[in-house]
Formats: structure tokens, sequence, C-alpha cells
């Protein structure tokens, strides 16, 4: 009975130490073994591992990438005094769970992070100090993205960071720069329609004048025309008229007193005073006499 007893102790004991002193590692972590606050190993590798029950401490940390995006953008200022705003994130992991232990301690994530936003926009601010807008916005920007993930890298090693990439998603002005540069477009445009209208005035003046005057000349071409042609017509009644009267002058006569008795008498209203022995009514008296 006694023999089982000690058996039974050995295998708990052995049970609890096993318990005590097994943990595993994960492939999206490394873990870092402290004994008495020194840090005596790092494991990096996925598996089963021991440490000395209640001696050993062991710290993990997420090998993982890990995406430092900011909520708002940030304000820097170019080489020309303007302030643009940026919108950026960075992608980064943990490279040396040691270093970075001994950096951050209890903070974290979170004092990573702090530091690592700090290093970014030292570098942000100084690219965009020597550079004009122009260069920022439209030139460079593959070039800046560049320089900054290499310094920040540089530094963030220093902590057991490894930054894998820096991205700026936005680049744009400030809101009083959008303000002036927003008024000076509309400035412009107002200018350029301005100027379209007094062009379009101007040319509809000239299209204006120039069909007044081409309507002068068509109406002084008609109006010389049916000159022409009346006096032609004149002409050839003139000489009709000279041949009917050599042909039969009395008959001429004659009818010359028809027209100005109807072009007199037209009117009920005309009222002539006239001696009825006057020639005016010679063939009214008597149309056969000659």
């Amino acid at each position: 009975m006694k023999n089982l007893t000690n058996i039974l102790v050995t295998v708990l004991v052995a049970l609890l130490f096993l318990m005590t002193s097994a943990y595993t590692v994960d492939q999206a972590e490394f873990v870092v073994v402290k004994r008495l606050g020194e840090i005596v190993s790092v494991k990096k590798s996925p598996g089963l591992y021991f440490k000395v029950p209640f001696i050993d401490d062991i710290k993990r940390f997420d090998n993982r990438i890990v995406t430092l995006d900011w909520e708002q953008p940030a304000k820097f200022i170019t080489s020309e005094n303007k302030y643009m705003l940026v919108d950026s994130f960075v992608k980064w992991r943990i490279i040396d769970p040691a270093k970075y232990y001994v950096s951050v301690k209890e903070g974290g994530e979170t004092a990573a992070e702090d530091r690592l936003s700090k290093v970014v926009n030292a570098g942000l601010r100084s690219e965009f100090g020597k550079r004009t807008v122009r260069e920022v916005i439209a030139g460079e920007r593959e070039v800046i993205m560049k320089n900054l993930r290499k310094s920040a890298d540089t530094e963030a090693r220093q902590i057991g960071i490894e930054v894998v990439d820096v991205r700026l998603k936005r680049v744009d002005y400030s809101e009083d720069i959008s303000k002036s540069v927003y008024d000076r477009m509309i400035a412009e445009r107002k200018r350029l329609a301005n100027q379209l209208r007094s062009e379009g005035s101007a040319a509809s003046e000239k299209i204006r004048a120039d069909a007044d005057k081409q309507r002068e000349v068509i109406i002084a071409e008609a109006y010389r025309e049916a000159q022409k042609t009346k006096g032609e017509g004149d002409a050839k009644a003139g000489e009709i008229y000279n041949q009917s009267y050599s042909r039969n002058p009395e008959f001429y006569a004659f009818y010359r007193s028809q027209e100005a008795y109807k072009n007199s008498f037209k009117n009920k209203s005309d009222v002539m005073v006239l001696d009825p022995n006057s020639d005016f009514f010679k063939y009214m008296r008597n149309p056969a006499k000659k």
C-alpha cells in the first residue's frame, strides 16, 4: 500500500512538473524565455519546448506583419512653406524578439507603434521639407516612399522591428491652400468665360455688320435690276405707243382719253369743274367725231 502511494505521488509530481515546464510555440509567434528577469533563450521555430518550473517565464510575440494606419492625416510643410495633408500607413513585423522586448518592455505593440510613428513622421517631415508641392504630388512620390521605408527600417531595427513597407495613400493640399487653389480656379474660369463672351459678342457684331452690308448690296443690286427692267419696259411701251400712233392717230387719241377718264373718275369723291365744250369731253359728246 505504501509503495502504491509512493508511485502515485511520483506520477503526480511528474505530471505537475511536465505541466509547468512544457510549452509550445506556434508558427505565428516568437517566444522569449526569461529566468529571474534575464533573457536566456528565444524560440522562433514552432514545436514543444521545456522550461524550469516556477523559475523561467515566457513572453509571446506575434511574428506576423502588422499594419499601422493612422486615423487622421498629418500635416507636413514643403520647401515652399506650403502645408500638405498626408495620409499614410506602415507595415512592420518583429524580427528580433529579445531586442524588441528589451525596448518596449511591458508596453507591447502600442509602445512599439508609438516609437515607429515618431520615426515615420520624422522621415516624412524630412522628405517633404526638401521638395516642392508639385514634386510631392506628382513627380517623386515613389522616391519618397522608397527613401522613407529605408530610413524608417534603419531606425526601427534598433528596437527589433523590420519596416516592410511605407505607403502614401493620399497627399493633398491643406484646407487653406485648397481654398486658395479653388478660388484661383474659379477666377480663371470666370476670366475665360468673360473673354469668350466678349469674343463672341465681337464676332456677333461682325457677322451682323457683314449681313447688313450684304443686305444693302443685295437690295441695291435688286433696285438696279428693277430700274433697268422698268426702263426697258418703259422704252418698249413707248416704242409700242409710237408704233400705234403712227398707224392710227385717232385710235391712239381715243385710247388716251379713256385712260384719262378712268384715272379721273376712279374715286367717287373726286369732283372736277370743267367746261362741257373742252377737249376732255370730246369723245363723250360725240365718240365718232374726229
